[in-house]
């Protein structure tokens, strides 16, 4: 979207290495724990210090965060070890609280994003404020949801603005506490190419034992940066111990982070990876002249079943279908995710096909 205006992090005056890490607690508990933990990040390459002053927890009991005195605690510990902070703001009066603060960068969280009313009062609550924000991915996969948060801010002036992704909700039950659903972010680099990207493996995971591998796919996808939840000692953490990190832990998964690139000085390589492209793309065009030809059917099932007054959908076909391409697709090691996801889409096309 060339109408978008936004800076690269590198303008964010901030120290900024080989990628981008934000790190600190999930919630900010006590001056101590604060002060502690950001001691320890700060002896390695963490470049901002998070912590959670405003917890938007779904039950009411649950621990909802210490509030404006949080975010003294995080100034301080900023100033201290000579480290920007970041705060989620979800209102006009959270932004009004950290910008009294001075907080350095502002992130806007998924359960915010969602609603293009709070993000339009956020976007006014900054006009004509230059300040670093960062807008997670809504709790639902919803890119077009995820470009207007961005566009309302942008509108308003800010133009040092990130993406984080957090993962998106599933009623289904996954390994993952989010589901990554990898190619929305890809789609999203495609409309905005020039948008970083954080992302946030600790909610995307939901617990430590993920991170690493999570952290490692994100450096595979070109990736800014990595927003990871660290706080002295994870066990006795107020909300989300499970998926939070010791420091010196942290240090070891970033330690063990293979940063890739996305080109190389190496002719031959490219020579042979061209080749295999060329294979790629014909074999595109064939999938594309074969979904023609599956178009040309669905129209003429749809006019017969129109004549003989049948329902456009049929249950046990496309049972019969789901079934049998998921089991043809494993003969050639294609996962039941994959196939049930292509077969989805190409019959929704047939379906709406026979409605017209």
């Amino acid at each position: 979207m060339k109408n978008l205006i936004i800076d690269n992090i590198d303008s964010w005056k901030i120290k900024k290495k080989e990628k981008l890490i934000i790190a600190g607690p999930c919630s900010a508990e006590s001056y101590e724990q604060v002060m502690e933990t950001a001691e320890e990040l700060s002896k390695f390459n963490v470049n901002v210090l998070r912590a959670g002053i405003w917890k938007p927890r779904t039950r009411p009991n649950s621990f909802e965060g210490v509030g404006e005195a949080g975010l003294g605690w995080l100034k301080e510990a900023g100033k201290r070890f000579n480290l920007p902070v970041t705060v989620e703001v979800a209102n006009s009066g959270h932004i009004k609280e950290a910008l009294d603060n001075e907080i350095d960068i502002l992130w806007i969280g998924a359960r915010t994003t969602v609603n293009p009313f709070t993000v339009q009062e956020i976007a006014d609550s900054l006009k004509g404020i230059d300040i670093p924000v960062m807008i997670k991915n809504p709790v639902n996969p919803d890119i077009d949801l995820w470009i207007g948060a961005i566009e309302r801010l942008n509108r308003a002036g800010i133009t040092k603005i990130a993406a984080i992704h957090r993962g998106f909700s599933s009623f289904k039950q996954y390994e993952y506490r989010n589901v990554p659903e990898w190619e929305l972010v890809v789609e999203l680099r495609r409309r905005i190419p020039q948008i970083p990207i954080i992302c946030d493996p600790s909610h995307i995971c939901g617990n430590r034992e993920l991170l690493s591998s999570v952290s490692q796919i994100a450096m595979d996808l070109l990736y800014d940066g990595l927003m990871i939840e660290s706080h002295i000692n994870p066990d006795v953490a107020l909300s989300d111990s499970a998926q939070q990190l010791r420091p010196k832990d942290l240090k070891t998964l970033l330690d063990n982070l293979q940063f890739k690139k996305e080109y190389i000085n190496d002719k031959k390589f490219y020579l042979e990876i061209e080749n295999v492209r060329e294979e790629i793309d014909k074999v595109d065009y064939k999938i594309i002249d074969l979904l023609a030809k599956r178009r040309e059917l669905s129209e003429t099932i749809g006019k017969k079943k129109k004549l003989k007054k049948v329902s456009i959908f049929q249950p046990e076909r496309w049972n019969a279908i789901a079934e049998s391409r998921i089991s043809a697709g494993k003969k050639y090691n294609l996962s039941e995710e994959f196939m049930l996801k292509l077969f989805s889409k190409i019959h929704q096309e047939s379906i709406g096909i026979q409605r017209k």
